[in-house]
């Protein structure tokens, strides 16, 4: 047994693992300043909580319209290189916090952190895709995936003890520890070793890749919607879930830390079970048909718990709450597998930021809606939901073929061999059509834990 426990924990290679320490440095300095970040914007710089969803929402706007342009830097000077300048760039902005006094100041500095962690997302997304080779990509994604949990595990616990002390002092002290966190995580990044898009010239970088852009890429954009709306998984866990239970069950509310803290440790021990045979875009359907039944599956136990009474509604509420996390985990592999082999390699830069737009228009809407929906609606509400990621489950299996065929009109066949880790078979997969929602064939997780540290 702890043979087996000690095989799971290792990374699937040594770069691997390079990647998942830069992941747990990353996570876990944002997660110390978020935990405490509600104290820090009310209480050290004195905004209401008014003006924090504002400037929130100014930020999340800035970062919309940067996400392309951002992207494009990417593909101009390199992953890697624009990686360790957001990272540097994000803890230059966490040390200027404790100097902000007003909401001028705070919504100025949340969209330079907006506008600079669209540029580390788009770098990180085509700098892994670059480096790790294709049989590798998911497994690989999936082990970084636990690691990231793992660092937003301690960056909860370190901002929670800070919250403890009740001192303005100890709360001052959580940009700075962030900032340091942020430098570790930039000199950990210039420390990799360099990728495909890092080894070209400056006159190379000059030209103009022939070819059109994401944008004109109608297949990835509605691929990328879609992916979007299943990540409205997010929505039903964080925000639609918590607010039936407190509202309409008699579940004690106290059930809420340990929703959370189970989501927590299956998205530590889980995401590689859940990526096991997930290698091209077949198997990554297979995993989108699984994470949207157990998204149905989790409309469908939740609503009932609005009729149920005592412990039966503690267990149920709990089950929606772990195969909701189920959707979040297959999820996750069939969207790393989406990025691999959808985007032109030449421009993956541009695709992730184009990525950002299309996917965020596919989830911004959810948090008002969902919420309507159930808790105004009840269990035809649910249903509603379910309904949304039944649909768009039947959509994404044409747009995922409509992507394939742009790329293999516009991209010649030597460069798109490096976006391709799929087999013949695989290929002959795609030109059926979508399958039902339930899919019978689908791998069984294997539910023993998969510890990462």
């Amino acid at each position: 047994m702890f043979t087996a426990l000690l095989r799971h924990a290792r990374p699937p290679s040594p770069l691997a693992g390079r990647l998942s320490a830069q992941s747990l440095l990353f996570a876990l300095g944002e997660g110390t300043f978020m935990t405490g970040s509600a104290v820090f914007f009310t209480q050290i710089v004195g905004l209401s909580a008014a003006q924090v969803g504002l400037g929130l929402t100014i930020a999340g706007i800035a970062s919309f319209l940067a996400a392309l342009p951002m992207g494009k830097l990417v593909d101009r000077f390199g992953p890697k290189k624009m990686w360790a300048v957001s990272a540097t760039g994000q803890a230059a902005m966490f040390s200027v916090w404790p100097f902000i006094h007003d909401f001028h100041g705070y919504v100025a500095m949340a969209v330079g952190m907006e506008v600079i962690g669209a540029l580390g997302g788009a770098a990180f997304g085509t700098y892994t895709i670059d480096v790790l080779p294709p049989d590798e990509r998911v497994k690989s994604r999936a082990y970084m995936y636990s690691a990231l949990n793992v660092g937003f595990t301690f960056g909860s616990t370190v901002g929670g003890v800070a919250l403890a002390f009740h001192s303005n002092n100890v709360l001052h002290m959580l940009p700075w520890f962030t900032t340091l966190a942020f430098l570790v995580n930039a000199l950990a990044i210039t420390r990799l070793p360099r990728a495909t898009h890092d080894d070209r010239t400056a006159d190379e970088r000059k030209v103009k890749v022939p070819g059109p852009g994401p944008l004109r890429n109608p297949g990835w954009l509605l691929t990328e919607f879609f992916t979007g709306v299943f990540w409205t998984n997010q929505v039903l866990l964080n925000v639609v879930i918590p607010l039936w239970l407190v509202q309409e069950t008699d579940a004690p509310r106290v059930l809420l830390a340990f929703l959370f803290g189970t989501n927590t440790v299956m998205c530590i021990f889980l995401p590689m079970a859940a990526a096991r045979g997930v290698k091209d875009l077949r198997t990554a359907l297979k995993a989108v048909r699984i994470s949207s039944s157990f998204f149905v599956l989790s409309c469908l136990i939740t609503l009932a718990t609005h009729d149920t009474v005592g412990l039966l509604t503690i267990a149920l509420v709990w089950l929606g709450h772990v195969t909701v996390t189920g959707a979040e985990l297959y999820l996750s592999a069939a969207s790393w597998t989406f990025e691999a082999e959808l985007m032109d390699p030449r421009q993956r830069g541009a695709y992730q930021g184009a990525a950002g737009l299309s996917a965020t228009l596919g989830k911004v809407w959810a948090p008002a809606v969902y919420t309507f929906l159930a808790i105004n609606w009840g269990a035809a509400g649910w249903l509603v939901i379910a309904g949304v990621i039944a649909l768009a489950t039947i959509g994404v299996h044409p747009s995922t073929r409509m992507a394939r065929r742009f790329l293999e009109k516009h991209v010649p066949a030597d460069v798109l061999a490096d976006a391709r880790a799929s087999s013949p078979e695989a290929e002959e997969g795609l030109a059926v059509g979508p399958p039902s929602l339930i899919d019978t064939d689908a791998p069984v997780p294997d539910h023993e834990p998969d510890p990462v540290h």
